[in-house]
């Protein structure tokens, strides 16, 4: 009974440490870019949208442990071949990248 117990209090706190990881709701991180200028990632505008923080993680970014989130290098490349941001930002689901650059970079 207490190997149980401490196996699903394992269990929620490992659920718990992946959410921490993620940008709350509220809260906007940023990430240095080159010439097109830093990108800014909304929590609060896309939580009003409807998405919740595991719908991108685990699956389009997944998260690799304490002091690893952010460290996939994300390109325009790979955004407009359907990669991390481009799973939704398509064009159907979300607004495509293309001609939208300021609605991400800000200088």
């Amino acid at each position: 009974m207490r190997i149980a117990l401490l196996v699903v209090v394992a269990l929620i706190s490992i659920g718990l440490v992946g959410t921490a990881l993620a940008v709350p709701p509220g809260k906007t991180i940023e990430f240095p870019a080159g010439a097109m200028g830093k990108v800014t990632f909304s929590g609060k505008v896309h939580a009003d949208k409807g998405l919740k923080c595991m719908d991108c993680h685990t699956k389009i970014f997944p998260m690799k442990g304490p002091g690893k989130e952010g460290s996939a290098k994300i390109t325009m490349a790979d955004i407009n071949a359907g990669k991390f941001c481009g799973t939704c930002h398509n064009g159907t689901k979300a607004f495509a990248p293309k001609d939208n650059c300021a609605k991400c970079h800000k200088k």
